[in-house]
Formats: structure tokens, C-alpha cells, sequence
């Protein structure tokens, strides 16, 4: 009676996984940096991706906060190419509509300029604007001055003005007691109050406000105004804008242009997510570049341990059970690369976000995705080598060892 050949054993999950962290236990610095080269292009991904949802999350906070129901209105021009002007009774016009919750105009002083003193050189302007306000423009905007007060009607008829954040920069203003007083034109005013900045009107930033009727007294202001600002019960943004270049310009209402903007944040946004695009592409090619790292890891391993390969077999080991080993040496190491790539891209958005002051904000697919870009980066890296030591015979190992 013959005796079967004994059946070779079969490996679990348990023991591919001790065989191949063993095999990668041997060779630790080429592992590290055969797993840092995936974690470059892993952290990369992550990064532009979390980056990207940050900025996106402060976007839809500022929209929250500001709102997207304030609406713009200017002049245009005529069929022929000249520039109008808003007629004078625009405003009130306007305020009757009755989606309207408020409206402010402001009039820019072209040939106007504000200096810290009557000392600095008259071609020192600083590029900054001196506009005529209402009123109602703090309420309209959502203006919150970081010192002093916005304009009212107890300083309507003197010289007093309010500085925009980025216009008291360039001024060198902290504050207004350190700076009680500015030259616009030729006539000091005292600065009543500075703005924090405006994100939702980037244009008023740079700005310097006097009243309507202190401009008309002191800075000969004409009474025209060259922006309107309208803000409108929510949800009516829409059909108020398409409203207005008739209420404002009957006979012509396509001199009169009306912008949302909110849709400016927007644009901005389309602009990141391009540039994210681009950099998630390179990301991409970091972690190609890591998956050659690992195959080229992965084939000098099988040239160096041919003398293991061939005592396996010769022990009884299967071709497949030596593919596995080796391939699970490949998912081990792309693993080690896709644990250590997540956890920087999650600490550089972190960071980056907190620096900017945004919302931290990172998709749960981004963090999935990866983990599957890395299963996939380790079997498509570790095939080849595998098959490769799998069809080596004892005979052959042992010989080329």
C-alpha cells in the first residue's frame, strides 16, 4: 500500500502576516525609505484635499456670516461707449422696493487724497480712496469698527472721517487717539473710527469715509453717487437684482449694472480649487514615484533572499504561498508608507488651517481613498516581484544563491 506525498500546509492570514513583517524587519532602512517615498505622495494628496474642504468650510462661513443677499449696484456705460452716471433719486427708488432692507450709496472724490499730515509729499497718496457714505452704509455692509465709531448724525457736518482697515495700515494708524486727525485735501479731519476688514467689499478696505454732507461742504462733493449697496430680505437676492436696473434707470436700464458680491468669494474659490487640482496632480506623481520605490524594494529583495526562497520550497513551501509572502511584504510596506502619509497630511491641515484661522476640515473619502490608493500602490508595486520569486525553483535559488 503507497503512502500519499504529505499535502504542504497552509499559511492564514496570521502567518502571512509574521513571514512578511519579518522580511521587513530585515531590511529597515530601505524599508523606511521605500514607505516614506508612499508617505510623500499619501501627505501630498491629503494635504491638497484637506487644504482645499478648509478653505471651502471658510468660504461657506463667511457667506453664512455676511451673506449672499447684498447686491451692488453701478454705472454703466451707453451704446456708444460713454461712461453714465446713477440718477439722484436712485437711492430712494431703490428703497421702496420692497424686498429692500436697506440701502446706502457712496460717492468716490476722484482728484481727492488723504495723507497722515500736511508734511507728507503730495504724490504720497498710498492709492487710497476718499468716499462720500451715508449713513445707512455701516448697517447695509455690516460695517464693525475695531476702534472708535462709524459716522453718524451728530458728526454729519463736521470734518470727521473713518479709516478702512487696510487704508489705517498704510497709514500707519493703530488707533485712534495715537492719530486724532488726517489731511484729506487740504482740510484736517479727525478720525473718528477704523474699520476691521471687509471681505464680502474688498474695494472699501482701502478706503477713507466722510459723510455726504461734510464731503459736499468741505470737499466739494456733488451729490453724485457712483455706488449703491442694497441689501435684501433673504432669498429675494435673485429676483431684486434682476429688478433693479429698471427701477433705477427706466428709460435705460442697461447702463445700470448690478453685481452679487458674494459671487466674488465664490470666484476665488473656483480659482483655488484649480490650483488644488494642479497640486493634487502632483501628489499623484509622488505617490507613482513611491510605488516605483516599492517595486524596485521589492525586486532587490527577492534577488538578495533567493537562498530563502529556495530552502522554502525545498521544504515544501508552494509557489503560491511563496507569491503571497512577498506580496504581503509589498502591502505591509505600502501600509507603513499610507499610515505615516495620513497622519502628516491631516497635521498640515491642521496647521495650515490654524494659521489662517479657517475651519480644520478634511473628508472622511479623502483618508479612505487614500488607504485604498495605498492597498492598491502595494499590489500593483508588488506583483512583479512575486511572481517572480514564486517561479523560482529550489534547484534555481539555491544555485544563483
Amino acid at each position: 500500500m503507497s503512502i500519499p506525498p504529505p499535502r504542504p500546509g497552509k499559511l492564514s492570514l496570521r502567518d502571512l502576516l509574521q513571514v512578511g513583517a519579518a522580511g521587513l524587519r530585515s531590511r529597515r532602512l530601505r524599508v523606511l525609505l521605500s514607505a516614506l517615498g508612499i508617505a510623500i505622495g499619501i501627505a501630498a494628496m491629503i494635504g491638497v484635499v484637506g487644504i482645499s474642504s478648509s478653505s471651502q468650510a471658510e468660504l461657506d462661513r463667511q457667506l453664512d456670516r455676511l451673506g449672499t443677499d447684498l447686491l451692488k449696484i453701478e454705472p454703466g456705460k451707453t451704446p456708444d461707449g460713454k461712461r453714465t452716471q446713477l440718477p439722484q433719486e436712485a437711492t430712494p427708488m431703490i428703497s421702496r422696493v420692497a424686498a429692500v432692507e436697506s440701502v446706502a450709496a457712496v460717492g468716490s472724490l476722484n482728484g481727492v487724497y488723504v495723507y497722515r499730515n500736511e508734511h507728507v509729499g503730495t504724490g504720497e497718496t498710498g492709492s487710497m480712496a476718499v468716499i462720500a457714505s451715508q449713513a445707512s452704509l455701516a448697517e447695509t455692509i455690516g460695517f464693525s469698527p475695531v476702534d472708535g465709531r462709524w459716522l453718524n448724525a451728530s458728526t454729519d457736518e463736521f470734518p470727521t472721517a473713518v479709516l478702512g482697515w487696510t487704508a489705517a495700515q498704510r497709514l500707519g494708524i493703530d488707533d485712534v487717539e495715537s492719530q486724532p486727525q488726517v489731511v484729506i485735501g487740504r482740510q484736517r479731519f479727525g478720525v473718528v473710527g477704523i474699520l476691521a476688514p471687509v471681505e464680502i467689499a474688498d474695494e472699501l478696505n482701502n478706503a477713507v469715509f466722510v459723510s455726504w454732507s461734510a464731503a459736499q461742504k468741505y470737499l466739494g462733493f456733488k451729490g453724485i453717487a457712483t455706488t449703491i449697496y442694497t441689501r435684501t430680505a433673504e432669498n429675494a437676492a435673485a429676483g431684486v437684482r434682476t429688478l433693479l436696473p429698471r427701477t433705477v434707470k427706466p428709460q435705460a436700464p442697461r447702463e445700470v449694472l448690478v453685481s452679487r458680491p458674494s459671487e466674488a468669494l465664490a470666484a476665488k474659490m473656483i480659482t483655488e480649487d484649480t490650483l488644488s487640482g494642479l497640486l493634487l496632480g502632483l501628489g499623484a506623481v509622488a505617490l507613482l514615484v513611491g510605488g516605483i520605490g516599492v517595486t524596485n524594494t521589492m525586486v532587490i529583495s527577492v534577488l538578495e533572499r533567493r537562498a530563502e526562497i529556495g530552502l522554502r520550497r525545498s521544504l515544501g513551501a508552494t509557489r503560491s504561498q511563496i507569491l503571497m509572502q512577498f506580496l504581503m511584504e509589498s502591502l505591509l510596506l505600502s501600509t507603513l508608507g499610507g499610515i505615516g502619509g495620513v497622519l502628516i497630511g491631516v497635521l498640515v491641515t491642521v496647521a495650515y488651517a490654524a494659521t489662517r484661522h479657517w475651519p480644520a476640515a478634511l473628508p472622511i473619502w479623502a483618508t479612505a481613498g487614500a488607504f485604498a490608493a495605498t492597498l492598491v500602490i502595494g499590489a500593483i508595486a508588488g506583483l512583479y516581484p512575486a511572481v517572480r520569486a514564486a517561479r523560482l525553483t529550489p534547484t534555481e535559488a539555491l544555485a544563483a544563491s
